[in-house]
């Protein structure tokens, strides 16, 4: 049967260097003596490849710098929920084949597992001024949520609005708060918890870093893909449902949980990157 594709939507990569890599390290090359992007650019010089430093991972290729690039994917069922899930992702790289090259064999670049916290397509210069989960908001911003057994009770005292997530009710909150703002408002939360029950309410603090920025934008995607904007160019930030993860994912590389990154020749002569994520199988259990 053919593989039926859905658009995620696009990425530009103005520095002619596209990367694919794991949303929770994006951040930490830097910290392993060289920035992703000087990686990345000698990684695609001869076509692309796979660069890895302790668990930091990612693969790098050239790509057109003048136009979007087009971003696709195909699904499978989640042995989850059963829910669509990404089986094969693919970006146009709007770049013709090399015609020393066989078109009908793809190229392997290398495998990469499924961060439990998302994959990012960008821009590798783009990618340098990435802001992880623990970095500051270039916004001063942050959205405080709450949620768990006392909810509706910290609702009729403090208020706050429903905040749908990936189209079911999501917990109670507050979007765009001021940094000092949102830090009062969780510790008056916090503390007529403690007051009144000691426990059953959870409370969070989400500063608007890059990392929470592509989670929020995906909110509303069935596939939870979000496009946000990195340093001048439009990045997509694709976060795996958790269930769907543990099931499917769990133990990333460490436990063999890796899967192939090609190129491919498309049917106009151009070169497609594809990542390649086997549908589920119950006998892989056995």
């Amino acid at each position: 049967m053919p593989e039926t594709f859905v658009d995620l939507g696009s990425v530009t990569a103005p520095s002619g260097v596209l990367v694919l890599g794991m949303a929770l390290w994006i951040d930490y090359w830097p910290e392993l003596g060289r920035p992703l992007s000087e990686r990345a650019r000698t990684v695609a010089a001869p076509g692309g490849g796979h660069f890895q430093e302790q668990e930091c991972e990612a693969v790098a290729v050239p790509a057109a710098d003048d136009r979007p690039l087009r971003v696709r994917a195909c699904t499978s069922p989640s042995p989850f929920d059963e829910e669509p899930t990404i089986a094969a992702l693919e970006v146009s790289l709007h770049l013709p084949w090399p015609e020393t090259a066989d078109p009908s064999v793809p190229v392997r670049l290398g495998d990469l597992p499924v961060d439990r916290c998302g994959m990012v397509i960008g821009d590798a210069s783009g990618l340098d001024v990435w802001t992880g989960m623990d970095g500051e908001p270039a916004d001063g911003l942050a959205d405080v949520f709450y949620w768990g057994r006392y909810a509706d009770d910290a609702h009729a005292q403090f208020g706050g609005e429903r905040i749908a997530q990936y189209g079911v009710e999501g917990p109670h909150g507050w979007l765009d708060l001021p940094l000092a703002e949102a830090a009062a408002r969780a510790a008056e939360l916090t503390a007529w918890r403690d007051r009144e029950y000691g426990r059953g309410l959870l409370v969070s603090i989400d500063k608007h870093t890059d990392d929470h920025r592509f989670r929020q934008a995906g909110w509303q995607h069935p596939l939870h893909v979000g496009a946000i904007e990195v340093g001048g160019c439009q990045v997509l930030g694709i976060e795996w449902d958790q269930g769907d993860h543990s099931i499917r994912h769990h133990g990333e590389r460490g436990a063999g949980q890796v899967y192939p990154v090609t190129l491919h020749a498309d049917r106009d002569g151009g070169t497609v990157l594809r990542w390649t994520i086997p549908p589920y199988d119950v006998d892989d259990d056995e």
